[in-house]
């Protein structure tokens, strides 16, 4: 009879690895890939925040220079940002401490592997690794990666393998993107999440005035609320008010696509539009600017009437 431990499958190969630089990223990946098996022997930080992160969530990595944190790792994660990572590429490759073989990632959504030439040359793999997902630099960041999609980009097919089992083991989804197209995938990311926080600011902002006072039956006889400024009870009120709607909205556009869309643009209520844009101008011209312009690309999206169209556009 064969023996258990001649048919059970290896344990997966543990590498070492290391982190530069020590930000939202960085450590929010390295403690993810600590949490699966593998070791973070070294990260570089520089400023203070950076340092604190290290030392809190990466306890037994030392921190090292970044030609050190090269020369131990296996696998090595570039996790700064855009505009320093060719610079970083190329004065890791004139270092001379990359080694043929030795992984080396970037996390940078709008790259692919090119600006990795100078250190493929030498014989390292190359390879571009994006969470598609917002950090705060807060503990559940790393939690958060385990349910993220992970746009990959490799030099050939050996190397998308690995990518996607570094994806895979972290709980992530790979998802390939050509280099070509690394640009346009950042591109609709950034419109999609970071216009999404500016929309809801501003909406938070406007509702905030709408519902000047006390707001849910009780405030108005909590001393504390007397004592609130506008920044403080008035924006919870407006957030609760505003969030299952976003929230259900978001879902629908999600699941629904455009059909989800409702509302005056959908329904070419010029009226409305027209009460909007003078109201919300009365709270601030540069929110009724904000929704004039999304509210013409969702006119255009569905069709709308001519002269609801010429009317965002300024043209009535």
């Amino acid at each position: 009879m064969t023996s258990p431990e001649l048919t059970a499958d290896p344990a997966p190969a543990r590498l070492t690895v290391g982190i530069v630089s020590a930000g939202r990223v960085g450590t929010a990946l390295g403690e993810a890939l600590e949490r699966v098996g593998h070791l973070v022997v070294g990260c570089a930080a520089v400023s203070e925040a950076s340092l604190r992160r290290a030392r809190t969530r990466l306890p037994d990595s030392q921190i090292l220079p970044i030609d050190e944190v090269a020369t131990r790792a296996e696998l090595l994660v570039l996790a700064v940002p855009d505009t320093e990572l060719a610079s970083l590429a190329a004065g890791l490759a004139a270092t001379g401490v990359i080694a043929p073989g030795k992984l080396v990632v970037h996390t940078s959504g709008a790259n692919g592997i090119g600006v990795l030439e100078p250190l493929a040359a030498l014989g390292a793999i190359p390879l571009a690794i994006h969470p598609a997902m917002t950090f705060t630099g807060h503990p559940e960041d790393t939690d958060r990666l385990a349910h993220a999609c992970f746009g990959i980009t490799a030099a050939d097919e050996i190397g998308y393998a690995v990518a996607q089992a570094i994806v895979l083991e972290l709980g992530g989804e790979p998802v390939h993107v050509a280099e070509a197209n690394r640009a346009l995938y950042h591109a609709a990311l950034a419109h999609g999440s970071n216009h999404l926080v500016t929309l809801i600011a501003d909406a938070v902002d406007a509702l905030q005035v709408a519902l000047d006072g006390p707001g849910f039956p009780g405030m108005d006889t909590d001393p504390e609320w007397e004592r609130s400024p506008r920044t403080g009870r008035e924006t919870e009120v407006a957030q609760r008010v505003l969030a299952p709607l976003v929230t259900a909205a978001l879902e629908n556009a999600l699941q629904r696509g455009q059909s989800a869309l409702t509302g005056p643009v959908a329904r070419g209520d010029l009226d409305a539009v027209r009460t909007h844009l003078d109201v919300l101008g009365a709270v601030d011209p540069r929110i009724a600017a904000g929704y004039r312009a999304l509210s013409l690309r969702s006119a255009q999206r569905v069709g709308a009437s001519a002269e609801l169209l010429d009317f965002l556009k300024g043209d009535r």
